[in-house]
Formats: C-alpha cells, sequence, structure tokens
C-alpha cells in the first residue's frame, strides 16, 4: 500500500489484521466482538479517556509513572504499590525491550528466565507472550486506568492484545518511537504500522468504546527544542484522527526553563485544536502530558528530588492534563517500587500545592508562545508543502529533506544537522538551524539569544556550550557554564 494520509477501508484493514494476529500464538486470543463486550462492562472510574477529560475540565494536574516486570503477578503487586502507596491517580504498563523490536521468543525465554531466578530478568511486562487474559487481570486488579507505555515501531501486535485485554490507553506514534528509538526502520514502514494502531482504536471508537492515544512527546529527550516536538506531536494527532482516534494526549518534555516550557505546553494544546479544527476532526478531545526531565539526573537522591519537584511544579503551572513522574533512582537503573512511589509522592505533594495557583502572562511568556507557534507552524506548512497536502507522505518527507530533524536522535532517516544549546536563562535554542525552514526573524531571534550566553560566559557559542548543557542537570546546574 502507498503511504497516504486516507482512512483505511475495512477490507484492507481485516487483511492486514490477519496477518498481524498471525505472529505470535496469543493472537489467537484476540475476539474482536468480545473484546467490545469487555470495554462496555468497565466502571467508568477504569477508563483513561473519562479521567483525563475530568481532570483537564477541572484544571487539575494527575500523575502517572512508568513501571513493569516481566511476571503477571509481581506486576499486579507493583502497580497496586504505587497506586495505594505512591497515590498514582494513573498507571503505566511499561513493555519490555524485546516486544519492543518484536522479538517474542527472546522475551520468552526471559519470563522463564525470570521465573527460575525469583526477579525480574526483563525491563517491562511482556503483555504480547502474557496474552489476554493477563492482560485483564492486570486492569481487573486496580481501581485506576492503566496504559501501555512501550517504545515500538511496529506495534500492531500489541495494540490488539491490550486492547483486548481491556488497557484504554496505549502510547507511541509512526514517528516518535521511530526517530528516537530505531537505527534502520523505514519512516514509510512505521508510519503505516501505527495508522494500523490508529485504525484500530478507530474502529473501538466507531463501536462506542473511548482508547486515548498519546503520541510520545519527548523524542530523544535531550535539548528538544519545542517547536521541533510540538510539530511532531500535531502531525502525530492529525495521522490518527484521520484513522478515527478521539481522544488524544500530546505530550512535551520538560526543557527546563519555566518560561519556555509553560509557553510550549500552552502552544501545543492551542496549535493542535487549531489544526484538527482546520482538517475536520474538531470533535476530537485534546489533552495534555508533561514529562518530568528527561535527561541525565544528579546519582544523589536528595538532588534528584529537586529535580523531580521542578518538574512538578512546571506541569501543575502550566496546568498539564497529567505529569509523567521520575523518580530518585534515574542515575542509578530501574527504580525500587519503593523510589517509584516516593517520586510519585513528591510530584502530588507539589500538585496539590500548586492546583490553585496560576502563572501570570508576561511579556516574556507571550513572546515564548508567538515563536514556539511560528517554528511550529513552519514545520508542519512544510511538511504539507512537501506531501502535497498529504501528511503522511510529506512527514516522511521532511524527514527526507531534513527539515524535519530531531536533536541526538539515532535513526538514519533523521538527518541530524540541527545542534540545540540553551541560552542565558537555559531556555533552548538553536546554534545550528540544518535545514529546518525557519525565516530570518527566526533564526535571528535564536542567534541573538545565544550570543546573549556567549557574552556573558566569555567565549564564543560553540558545540562545547552543547557538551555543557547536556550534563549540566546531572552536576547541579540547569545551564553548563564553563568553570571559572
Amino acid at each position: 500500500m502507498h503511504l497516504k494520509n486516507e482512512k483505511w477501508d475495512m477490507d484492507y484493514f481485516t487483511t492486514m489484521r490477519e496477518n498481524a494476529l498471525r505472529e505470535w500464538p496469543t493472537g489467537a486470543e484476540v475476539d474482536m466482538q468480545e473484546a467490545l463486550g469487555y470495554h462496555k462492562n468497565l466502571p467508568a472510574e477504569k477508563v483513561f479517556s473519562t479521567k483525563l477529560a475530568a481532570a483537564s475540565a477541572a484544571g487539575i494536574t494527575l500523575a502517572q509513572p512508568r513501571a513493569g516486570v516481566a511476571l503477571i503477578a509481581e506486576h499486579i503487586d507493583l502497580l497496586k504499590y504505587l497506586q495505594d502507596v505512591g497515590g498514582a491517580d494513573l498507571l503505566p504498563t511499561t513493555i519490555d525491550s524485546y516486544s519492543r523490536l518484536n522479538r517474542y521468543q527472546e522475551a520468552q525465554t526471559g519470563i522463564e528466565e525470570s521465573r527460575a531466578h525469583g526477579r525480574s530478568m526483563l525491563n517491562g511486562f511482556p503483555a504480547v507472550n502474557h496474552g489476554v487474559g493477563a492482560c485483564r487481570s492486570v486492569v481487573e486488579s486496580l481501581d485506576v486506568p492503566v496504559q501501555i507505555r512501550h517504545g515500538t515501531p511496529d506495534a500492531k501486535l500489541l495494540a490488539e492484545i491490550t486492547l483486548a485485554g481491556g488497557f484504554t490507553a496505549f502510547e507511541g506514534g509512526g514517528i516518535s518511537y521511530n526517530i528516537p528509538y530505531a537505527k534502520d526502520v523505514p519512516l514509510s514502514r512505521s508510519i503505516s504500522d501505527w495508522q494500523y494502531v490508529d485504525r484500530l482504536i478507530g474502529f473501538y471508537e466507531e463501536n462506542g468504546v473511548s482508547i486515548n492515544r498519546e503520541p510520545f512527546g519527548p523524542l530523544t529527550g535531550t535539548l528538544v527544542p519545542p517547536s521541533i516536538s510540538n510539530a511532531v506531536g500535531i502531525i502525530e494527532a492529525l495521522l490518527a484522527a484521520e484513522q478515527g482516534v478521539k481522544s488524544i494526549s500530546l505530550g512535551y518534555g520538560q526543557c527546563g526553563n519555566l518560561i519556555q516550557d509553560i509557553a510550549a505546553l500552552r502552544s501545543l494544546k492551542e496549535q493542535a485544536e487549531e489544526y484538527m479544527t482546520r482538517f475536520g476532526y474538531g470533535t476530537a478531545v485534546i489533552t495534555t502530558v508533561f514529562h518530568q526531565w528527561m535527561g541525565g539526573f544528579p546519582q544523589d537522591e536528595s538532588k534528584a528530588y529537586g529535580v523531580i519537584s521542578w518538574g512538578a511544579a512546571t506541569a501543575a503551572l502550566a496546568k498539564a492534563t497529567k505529569v509523567i513522574v521520575k523518580t530518585p533512582h534515574e542515575a542509578i537503573g530501574i527504580p525500587t517500587k519503593e523510589a517509584n512511589a516516593a517520586g510519585i509522592q513528591t510530584t502530588k505533594q507539589i500538585l496539590n500545592m500548586l492546583k490553585d495557583q496560576t502563572l501570570p502572562d508576561t511579556v516574556q511568556l507571550d513572546e515564548e508562545v508567538e515563536f514556539i507557534k511560528k517554528e511550529t507552524a513552519a514545520l508542519i506548512e512544510k511538511a504539507l508543502e512537501l506531501g502535497e497536502g498529504d501528511l503522511a507522505l510529506g512527514a516522511e518527507r521532511a524527514f527526507q529533506a531534513g527539515t524535519l530533524d530531531v536533536p541526538f536522535a539515532p535513526s538514519r532517516v533523521n538527518a541530524g544537522k540541527i545542534m540545540p544549546a540553551r541560552d542565558n536563562s537555559g531556555a533552548v535554542r538553536l546554534l545550528n538551524f540544518g535545514n529546518l525552514p525557519f525565516e530570518p526573524d527566526i533564526k535571528e531571534y535564536h542567534r541573538q539569544k545565544i550570543a546573549e550566553r556567549g557574552c556573558s560566559e566569555g567565549r564564543d557559542p560553540s558545540f562545547q556550550m552543547v557538551i555543557d548543557d547536556i550534563y549540566a542537570i546531572s552536576k547541579g546546574m540547569l545551564v553548563g557554564r564553563p568553570r571559572r
């Protein structure tokens, strides 16, 4: 099938489903009509989109961790702990790395080794191997909605099994789960594979079942300019909406400058709704996700709590619908359940203290919103131009041309020509624009901001600034200043 942003017809989709469900034996457990009935009997408090819509209307921010282990009982125990002790409003099921690469036999070996060793030998929950029934046992053991979080370029079978298993939210996208995660996966293939996922969710929607979709906002999580992540998120939202998705959560990864982060999240929601209306998807409900700092963390737990708290405060003041929580063990490895719960508790304390507060509009905030929107529009409009009005084809061509470019991404599809650095206040700017289609006034704005930092530090802007900024937070700062 030629890549095209067009809703799949049912005959084609049915043929694709038959192939996908044969990838692993548990695919035979999927019965669509039975799954629809199962979802319709779920209580409202377990439906992700319902809880997100209520939080958005109330102007409050919900807290959600990341978590997943190999075995069913242990995974349930972990999530119950994060719910009951941590106080998580929403829960994840993070999928293991083998499953993300569709290497189900190796995931099965990991399950068996986990049983033999008495601890998880996988870094997540192998949902495809466990099957529909096991997924339902997870959903039924908890009191709050549960989302599938992973990192899979080809998530067709994972979506089939987990949605039939009762999960009511699914993260990822054809760009955001390819460019930052894979090296050699063609963008045309991953976009098509995610059209499958979105068409599946669209089918659930058409039959009265709401499934929330969340493109992965942070991308590489390393100095990603807001307009890059916002543009990718909006493009993925539009592609999902074409296939019938109605509940979409758009994410953004914290950069660290309060004003820029709030402006970015505000711009993301406003601009997404504008594009949705423009292309005829105005009935889709847009909510927002704020990811606490995705880069290097301090090894000292006390300092890590400071980073977590700053992310929580920004999420609250930005009025994000939910915040993805980090743990004080980020610099060490996979956190204990206690550390994970502590991160949630820390975050919720800040969210509760700030839920009635807002950040007043300022000239600086308005300026950030203006430039983020101008940049984001330039990136999306160029993709539309390259695709001759077709956004799926346009996204593929935009990455080929480098007019969409994600910093520090492993994908060969990605040009990798842009170079970000912080300005003197810690906002992320561009030192090198690569082939981004920005007008001269935008480029001059970035150059001026970085030049101000260079003047303050007594050095010319260079790649050394980038290196310093990447390690700054782990060393206790936001801006990577040279040693005096």
